[in-house]
């Protein structure tokens, strides 16, 4: 609970950073990313390992454990939808790795250790790749290059999810027409509109100056949220307000409403370079090659440092469900009721908008995806 709650704020954090940088669609897995710094917070010492503490929101290395050992069985237990976390650790051959570091990583974690060449990356970066493509359903592709891969390297952690399900209600493919969506009151495009109505929980946050719609699917503690602004261009003014929200509770004011639904069909990929935005929020000292203090990973004297984190992501939303992956790669380097209806809801989400993928967890939500829809296309 502990960790979800962290993993919400975190994704909070991370989104403010992105949002920032880029008034173009963004979509992340928070989750992963956060699964990705819990696994190197095992191996860190003294001010790295305050400093990652601090970040990802838990305060000891055996809360973030054991949190994430919590996670990832209930993750890969879910009836009625294709959802998969995995994690693997690619080391440099020979390597010696700490007992501790990889008893954390191997048992809590559930993340297999392979020893691999890194110094041929062609190899090296088929292997990986293949595994990649093998836990997210060919959706990730190319995580890393042989370029990316050389005689520095020493680790690679990776964590993919997966996810694919189709909606507890379902849209039908001959009521989807092309139609306007505004990019900004200045600027249209056309898209594929989904149309439906529903019984959908709902409720406009006054707050957000907004609108929540959760679409929920077959397997009803897994759902979408759509946060749409109440105005044309309110996207930005929505970005500065949702990262003071608590996510974990996005919904729960909505109640079940009849709603006449227009939602655009689309699919994202996206390829960020996590690098700058964890130094922008506080985690500078782990890219530091001299700062850097990861002397728990390995019984080598040699000094690690995080020198990558790349997370590539998808995701296809249409009639029938949504399909959503990432894989975040973190790289090593040593130094160098009845009653009669009322008239439905009006819902068009014609204007960009946030949407979240959240599963529940105990009493709260953990957010597994993250995005930001500015121009959908299908």
């Amino acid at each position: 609970m502990e960790v979800t709650n962290a993993n919400n704020q975190f994704a909070n954090k991370l989104y403010k950073a992105i949002s920032k940088i880029t008034t173009e669609n963004v979509f992340f897995s928070p989750l992963s990313v956060h699964t990705v710094l819990s696994m190197v917070y095992q191996g860190a010492a003294k001010e790295t390992a305050e400093c990652l503490g601090e970040t990802i929101g838990v305060p000891t290395k055996e809360l973030a454990a054991n949190g994430y050992n919590t996670i990832l069985n209930m993750l890969n237990n879910v009836d009625n939808v294709a959802l998969h976390a995995a994690n693997k650790i690619y080391v440099k051959e020979g390597y010696p790795l700490k007992s501790e570091f990889q008893k954390a990583t191997a048992e809590l974690f559930v993340s297999k250790t392979e020893s691999v060449d890194f110094e041929n990356g062609k190899h090296a970066a088929e292997s990986i790749n293949s595994w990649v493509e093998d836990k997210t359903n060919k959706k990730i592709k190319d995580i890393v290059s042989p370029n990316d891969l050389d005689r520095y390297t020493r680790l690679i952690l990776l964590n993919a999810i997966y996810f694919k399900g189709n909606w507890d209600k379902q849209f039908q493919k001959e009521n989807t027409n092309t139609e306007t969506f505004y990019i900004t009151s200045n600027k249209k495009i056309d898209c594929q509109m989904m149309h439906i109505t529903q019984h959908y929980y709902y409720y406009e946050d006054e707050q957000l100056d907004a609108r929540i719609l959760e679409m929920k699917y077959v397997n009803q503690n897994i759902s979408t949220v759509v946060i749409l602004p109440n105005t044309i261009d309110g996207i930005g003014d929505l970005d500065n307000k949702i990262v003071d929200a608590d996510l974990s509770a996005i919904t729960q004011k909505a109640h079940p409403t009849k709603v006449k639904l227009s939602l655009p069909k689309f699919k994202i990929e996206t390829c960020m370079n996590l690098k700058p935005l964890l130094k922008k929020i506080g985690l500078g000292i782990i890219f530091d090659e001299n700062r850097a203090d990861f002397s728990e990973i390995s019984e080598s004297d040699e000094k690690l440092y995080v020198s990558q984190v790349i997370q590539k992501a998808f995701l296809e939303v249409n009639e029938e469900g949504s399909e959503a992956a990432a894989v975040t790669m973190l790289k090593i380097c040593k130094k160098k009721c009845i009653r009669r209806e009322p008239e439905p809801i009006i819902f068009i989400v014609d204007h960009p908008f946030i949407i979240l993928l959240q599963i529940k967890d105990e009493d709260s939500k953990n957010t597994l995806f993250y995005g930001k829809i500015v121009d959908p296309c299908y």
